[in-house]
Parts: C-alpha cells; structure tokens; sequence
C-alpha cells in the first residue's frame, strides 16, 4: 500500500471511530509503531487529525457535543446554584484550575474581584475573568475546539504540566458509581484528569442529569475527586453512596 493511500485510510479510521491508538494501526497496515507515529505527526500539521497519548483523536466536530450556546440554557439554573456553591470555598489567594464547562462559566462569571490566580482551557472563562482585574488568568493554549470554545492536545497537556494548583473545578459528561466519570472524547477527558492531577482538592460541579450515565472517554474513578456539588434533584441513595466513597457532597436548592 502507498503511504499517501495509507494515511488517507489512517484519517478515515480516525474520524469513523472518533480515537484510535498507534498499536491498533501499526496491525490494521502491518507497519512499524514508528511508523505510524511519523503518519500521524504529517497528518497533524496538515489538520486532518489530533495526536493524543498513544494515538489520535478526531478532529471533525463531533455530533454528540453540544454546542456552547445550547449548553448555556441546559439546566442553567441547577448550574448557577451550583456555581454560587462553588464561589463560596475559593478563598483570597488561591490558585485554581477551571475547566470549559458552563458551570466553570457560571463561576467565572460570580467569581467577586479578589487576589486569585486562575488557570484554564476555557476562551469564554478567560474573557469572563478578564473584567476583573485583581484575578490574574492563565490561558493553556492548544488547539481550540469551536463546539466547546475549550483548548485541547497535547500543548494544553503540556501547559498544564507547568502548574500546581490549590483547587480544579470541573465538570464532565457522565458519574457512575462504578465506572467514574468520563467525559465526550478523549482529549476533553485526558485534560480533566491531568487538571485533576496538579490539584490539591478536586470539586466535581454536576447537575443531577448526569448521574448513571457514561460518555465516551473515560476521566477516572469516583475516589479521584474530593468533593461534589450537585443539585438538590439528586437521590438520596446516591449522595449516601458517594459518602460512603469519602466523598463530601455538597447539595443546592
């Protein structure tokens, strides 16, 4: 096989099954890892695919991430009490990571004018965040995911890398109780974990919606996070289970 027609079929592969790893492609072609890998970077820079760890990621808009716009009015008012709840245990000084959700956007926007340093893959918290001007923001860089508005790959990974944080505040697609949290795609959940990763305390910021449901790309387990704030619609057996996980449940009316 050509490796023109090779690398044609590598973008096809990619964008069919949203993500796919070098050792899978190395057996479907009968080439080297190495080889694959010098595909994938040429297809990078040519837009047609994503690197992530191990493999790539599809870069066509994927059709089960909402836009941005739709997100905002989707159980807006379980977010901002969420968010408000949120607000309330950032403290003067602090450095914290705010993911791209809405509710990240929510708490950006009550964030009051303080001494806080602020780190994220989010363009609408960035400009939200701009208008005060005691908060220093920190913006990771990569490639820009026009759905979500968010950063993404392995130049955010990297920027994220640089920091350590008191506090990340995320969101994500899917909580189960026994497979974890996951996320729409790979380079969303890959970021999420690695913001998890250079925190001290991890607060999960979900709407009741969420719960028993699981996304495409997994984050990590339930024992990762420290404290959820969650919405008052969320039942009973749940919030206990999720205490009985050692993790602190925060509930909002």
């Amino acid at each position: 096989m050509l490796v023109a027609e090779r690398q044609k079929k590598i973008v096809e592969l990619v964008n069919e099954r949203l993500s796919i790893r070098v050792t899978e492609l190395s057996k479907i072609f009968s080439v080297t890892e190495e080889t694959i890998r010098r595909d994938l970077e040429k297809l990078e820079k040519e837009n047609l695919l994503m690197r992530s760890h191990g493999g790539a990621v599809s870069i066509e808009k994927d059709q089960s991430e909402t836009s941005y716009l739709e997100r905002e009015i989707t159980n807006a008012t379980e977010k901002k009490a969420i968010a408000e709840a949120a607000v309330r245990i950032i403290e003067s000084g602090d450095q914290i990571v705010l993911d791209a959700s809405t509710t990240a956007w929510y708490v950006a926007k009550e964030l009051p004018d303080m001494p806080l340093t602020v780190l994220t893959n989010s363009i609408k918290v960035a400009i939200e965040l701009s208008k005060k001007e005691q908060i220093k923001v920190i913006s990771t860089g990569g490639t820009l995911l026009s759905q979500s508005l968010s950063f993404v790959g392995p130049l955010a990974e990297r920027s994220l890398g640089m920091y350590h944080v008191h506090k990340a505040f995320l969101s994500c697609k899917g909580v189960h109780l026994e497979k974890g949290l996951s996320d729409f795609n790979e380079s969303q959940a890959l970021l999420k974990k690695q913001m998890m990763e250079i925190a001290d305390e991890k607060i999960l910021m979900v709407d009741s919606s969420k719960f028993g449901t699981r996304a495409f790309s997994q984050i990590g387990p339930l024992s990762s996070i420290d404290c959820m704030i969650v919405d008052s619609k969320v039942n009973e057996q749940v919030k206990q289970q999720l205490e009985e996980k050692n993790i602190r449940v925060t509930i909002v009316d």
